[in-house]
């Protein structure tokens, strides 16, 4: 196969690998990651409607929770028809606006998971450590302003960086290690000068999702100093049963992320098949486990959606 430069951006067309080695199997993935996406789908869904139908979850927690399942749903919607199309054989290239637009979603969606994923540790840490003010601190006009926010630090971030693809030189073969864009895929074929985008790119991840975990984790040390403070051990228990839910959607978010920023730092050697998976587990993962997570872990969540579906057999 020949590779042509793409100085003319409008006919740019990059190559989705897929899973490099595996394409006569495609049809076996296809259908697992097929259902894993309607899951994402059904899940966040169910936890949205189980949130807007029920009374007693209009609480910031809860709505911080619709933030995130949100975020989820829009994180499968970003790319599933990348994924899926060429699992099914229905697409094998994607143009480079395309490729630009879908990068800037998912990235963007990741920042705006952390960031929601930071708002409800503060949240649990009023909670836990003033919980006599919790109600007076945590208005809906509060949750509202803190949900601009995070919209607008997530989308207006990222921007400059990704506008800046659609102007490089790409000469190198156009083959993406992924089924779907990331912007360190397309700076690796780019010929142009790359120095602002590896810059940009690393002091944005230091001031987001690296500044959001080391916030997260400094409110968790003051909720253990808080509930150790306290003397009846069930009350302990019980105080940190309610950040469980939390710690395993942020341990989901993060740790796939730590995987990936890895196998790319360090993983040159690697298969390309373990890229693509590592790929795969940081978009998919935690849209298919938090309403998991949030279904066991929560009681209102699990209590509401047991009245839902024994309502809806009886």
């Amino acid at each position: 196969m020949s590779y042509i430069s793409l100085s003319n951006f409008s006919t740019s067309r990059f190559v989705l690998t897929g899973f490099p080695g595996l394409e006569v199997y495609s049809l076996w993935f296809a259908i697992p990651f097929t259902s894993i996406y309607i899951t994402v789908f059904l899940g966040n869904c169910l936890v949205l409607h189980v949130i807007r139908t029920e009374p007693s979850l209009h609480q910031s927690m809860f709505y911080f929770l619709a933030m995130l399942a949100l975020t989820d749903m829009c994180m499968g919607l970003s790319t599933v028809h990348t994924v899926l199309g060429i699992l099914w054989g229905f697409i094998q290239e994607i143009s480079l606006d395309a490729c630009i637009a879908q990068s800037y979603f998912i990235h963007g969606l990741s920042f705006m998971e952390s960031s929601v994923l930071l708002a409800m540790s503060f949240d649990r840490y009023i909670a836990i450590c003033n919980p006599l003010r919790y109600s007076s601190i945590q208005t809906n006009d509060k949750i509202m302003k803190i949900g601009v926010a995070i919209l607008c630090r997530s989308s207006m971030l990222s921007p400059p960086v990704i506008i800046r693809l659609k102007f490089l030189h790409y000469c190198r073969p156009h083959f993406l290690s992924h089924s779907f864009c990331l912007h360190q895929d397309l700076i690796r074929m780019a010929c142009s000068d790359i120095r602002f985008n590896s810059i940009y790119a690393l002091s944005l991840v230091i001031c987001t999702l690296l500044l959001d975990s080391v916030l997260i984790l400094a409110s968790y040390v003051l909720i253990l100093h808080t509930v150790s403070s306290i003397a009846s051990r069930e009350e302990r228990i019980k105080s940190l049963q309610t950040c469980v839910s939390h710690i395993s959607a942020v341990l989901v978010f993060y740790i796939p992320i730590i995987g990936l920023t890895m196998v790319h730092r360090f993983g040159k050697h690697l298969s390309p098949l373990v890229h693509v998976l590592m790929g795969s587990i940081y978009i998919i993962f935690p849209p298919l486990m938090n309403p998991i997570i949030y279904r066991i872990k929560t009681q209102q969540i699990r209590v509401r959606i047991g009245k839902l579906f024994s309502l809806n057999g009886s």
